[in-house]
């Protein structure tokens, strides 16, 4: 087979070209290039390939469609919403991702936000760089905060034990049925999570029932108090509604690092010039031990699909 990988994964040139070895060795040919969002540049690059690999450049319908030996699409992402999966099911091909690779390191920027945002870290650093001191800027402690995790999969999970591990009460809601280990969280209707919670993180994937959850009248539904960290996709909160409640005062902060669109974020964006918000690029999943485990995921679910195996199936 021909796999093509379109984009970095963010490991070493030695660990990649390991990879590529192994492959090389089965008779298996394997091409690197850098990303380039181009689409013709894509189809040119991808267009005799059996497997195209990706993390979270986006995949057209016009790129899958012009592959016209196209099997299986790599995904070394745990979401998918990047990747057009209409496309890919009518024409047959299969999709995995990497589902589990980035559990620790999003679920430790997130509990780095709720931190930061607590303890006032962004303005208590400019107060002493300025040779100034804490004065009004006393911050609060983690420790016996109710929790809020929307989206209780392994991240939200995760999330959950490090919160529950710093004396938080735990409240979560998932829009399906979830188990999690015993005492770990209670399961509340989104309503009850969004009035108690004194920090709610976002921990879900983006689809129909998610896109715009937390928009103008569930955002007045918070706490004037209350924190909201949102580490699973932009378009899942209306970006304008949180940034009117953020300069009106009518929540206390936020912790951001994803938007309706991959950075870079334009900078008139209402969420860069609000008070109180940490911002970051889309970063939480990035992490070096996190790249490494997912290469390990990704190079895996394909030894398994050529080997009539498929895991961490989407399609």
């Amino acid at each position: 087979m021909k796999i093509v990988l379109l984009e970095s994964l963010g490991i070493s040139d030695a660990l990649l070209s390991e990879y590529a070895e192994k492959l090389a060795e089965k008779g298996h040919e394997f091409k690197a290039y850098p990303k380039d969002t181009d689409i013709s540049v894509q189809i040119e690059r991808a267009k005799d390939a059996d497997v195209i690999m990706i993390a979270n450049m986006p995949l057209s319908g016009e790129v899958i469609r012009a592959c016209k030996n196209l099997k299986f699409i790599d995904v070394a992402f745990t979401g998918v919403d990047h990747v057009d999966l209409a496309a890919a099911k009518e024409c047959g091909v299969k999709v995995s991702n990497a589902s589990g690779y980035s559990t620790q390191s999003v679920a430790e920027l997130a509990i780095g936000m709720m931190l930061s945002l607590l303890r006032n870290v962004p303005q208590v650093d400019a107060r002493a760089r300025a040779g100034q001191t804490k004065d009004g800027l006393v911050g609060t402690e983690l420790r016996g905060k109710t929790v809020g995790i929307v989206g209780a999969g392994k991240i939200g999970q995760n999330t959950a034990r490090i919160c529950k591990a710093f004396g938080c009460r735990i409240i979560a809601y998932n829009p399906r049925p979830k188990e999690a280990e015993e005492g770990l969280m209670e399961f509340v209707d989104l309503d009850t999570l969004t009035k108690e919670a004194d920090i709610i993180s976002l921990n879900c994937p983006l689809n129909d029932s998610t896109r715009g959850m937390f928009g103008k009248e569930r955002i007045a539904m918070m706490k004037k108090t209350a924190l909201l960290i949102n580490v699973a996709r932009g378009p899942v909160v209306d970006s304008q509604a949180l940034a009117d409640a953020l300069n009106e005062g009518r929540i206390a902060g936020a912790g951001i690092d994803v938007f309706e669109m991959e950075p870079p974020v334009p900078t008139d964006h209402p969420l860069l010039h609000t008070p109180n918000t940490i911002v970051t690029p889309h970063v939480a999943f990035a992490s070096k031990e996190a790249m490494v485990l997912r290469a390990e995921i990704v190079f895996d679910s394909l030894d398994k699909f050529m080997a009539g195996n498929q895991i961490n199936t989407v399609l």
